[in-house]
């Protein structure tokens, strides 16, 4: 997975870049094609506006000709236009060429005598639009020296050009837009397929190792129970034996971890909703841990001074929720821990605890991850730390099953602080 993850992500990007640039390409060409296609239609237009201009003029002239022959002759040897029509007849001549070629554009025309002087334009034809403009003589293609010249400039309108191929052109954004997010979602997947695969590793190493010490020290509690100088010593058989049921209770809550967040997973955990003391609980909990406090030389101070301390919550969790924020403490403080629980009433009607201690702290980085599951902290040199990673989003999904919320705020090197706020009961 390791290896092959950058070669998706490449290989990936490689296509969708691809993609892009063939689509970008296939638009720039259909619009260059657009545009050859209408200089191809305004010379057209141009010869058909010359047979147009010389049929106007034999008939205007009323010269009887009695071939063709006659006819190319006769219009080699004579200025057609000058003096023959007007501006406004050259405009309706070429206007209905152009509407015949399905040209809609706005044009505008001029046409030049041998000296380059101008016989007639239109009202918005400038010199320099000489240079850009199309042009065809209007004497036939044989004639020794052409007496006219006819400019046409088109107008394009590159907006009018997308807008014919809108539907297209929207057609291209909207799965090429879709192959981007295809692709955003991919790579997001495999970011996260890859995160939970290196969770996974660490759970496992976790769990072998937390169940590895009390399986070793339960083997070895068994094989001295064996032993011929322990079997007859009922002091040390008592020993043992507990050491045994020690162990085994250890394993039993380790299993018991993974068995409620596998259930709070498939969210089926029920809570048993009771009416409940939090300074009552608080209590309790900190009777239990307070030995193990003590015996790193710290030091557990409570502050219950909410006025209202009654919430309507699970006994068993919500004792697990403090048991859990106050062993966190504990485990995560350098030397002696000093850990301090307070209560107070917040003027909406709900009820915060805080769990503060002055052990490692977090950087902002694990302040945001650290109720994610299997997610573990870097305890620095803290090596004795040990666990699943269930702790924190176990209590996550409690709190959040009581409608309460928890965060936290800390500072690196100088310790944390957990706030749980929990709705409270009116007093009856």
């Amino acid at each position: 997975m390791k290896k092959s993850f950058p070669v998706i992500v490449v290989l990936i990007t490689l296509s969708v870049v691809g993609i892009l640039v063939i689509q970008m390409s296939w638009i720039s060409n259909a619009l260059k094609l657009k545009h050859e296609e209408l200089q191809r239609e305004v010379d057209n237009t141009l010869k058909q506006t010359r047979e147009m201009i010389w049929s106007s003029f034999m008939y205007k002239s009323k010269t009887f000709v009695p071939n063709e022959e006659s006819r190319q002759f006769y219009l080699q040897n004579h200025f057609i236009v000058d003096g023959s029509f007007t501006k406004e007849e050259v405009n309706d001549i070429i206007k209905n060429q152009l509407s015949q070629n399905n040209i809609k554009q706005p044009f505008e025309f001029c046409i030049n005598n041998i000296y380059h002087f101008s016989v007639l334009q239109s009202d918005g034809f400038q010199i320099s639009d000489l240079h850009t403009a199309k042009q065809l003589e209007l004497s036939p293609e044989d004639a020794l020296k052409s007496h006219e010249t006819l400019y046409l400039l088109v107008k394009e309108d590159k907006n009018s050009i997308i807008r014919e191929m809108l539907w297209m052109i929207i057609a291209s954004i909207f799965f090429t837009t879709i192959i981007i997010l295809a692709f955003v979602v991919t790579v997001r997947t495999l970011f996260n397929q890859k995160k939970l695969s290196e969770i996974k590793s660490d759970f496992i190493n976790n769990m072998t190792h937390e169940l590895k010490t009390p399986l070793a020290t339960i083997s070895l509690a068994i094989d001295a129970l064996t032993n011929e100088k322990v079997i007859h010593d009922t002091d040390k058989i008592r020993i043992y034996s507990s050491m045994i049921k020690e162990e085994n209770k250890r394993m039993n809550k380790q299993v018991e971890k993974i068995l409620q967040a596998a259930r709070l997973e498939k969210e089926e955990i029920k809570l048993s909703v009771q009416k409940l003391n939090v300074h009552e609980v608080i209590n309790k909990v900190a009777d239990n841990i307070l030995l193990q406090i003590e015996e790193k030389k710290g030091t557990l101070t409570l502050k219950l001074t909410a006025t209202n301390p009654e919430i309507e919550a699970d006994e068993v969790h919500f004792s697990n929720i403090i048991f859990n924020l106050l062993d966190n403490a504990m485990k995560y403080s350098k030397d002696a821990p000093h850990i301090e629980v307070q209560t107070l009433n917040t003027g909406n009607g709900m009820l915060s605890i805080k769990i503060k201690d002055d052990g490692i702290g977090m950087d902002k980085e694990t302040q945001s991850r650290i109720f994610e599951k299997f997610y573990r902290a870097h305890t620095g040199n803290i090596h004795n730390v040990k666990g699943f990673g269930l702790g924190l989003s176990y209590v996550k999904a409690i709190v959040d099953a009581h409608n309460g919320k928890i965060k936290v705020e800390s500072v690196l090197g100088k310790g944390s602080t957990f706030t749980v706020i929990m709705p409270t009961q009116a007093k009856g």
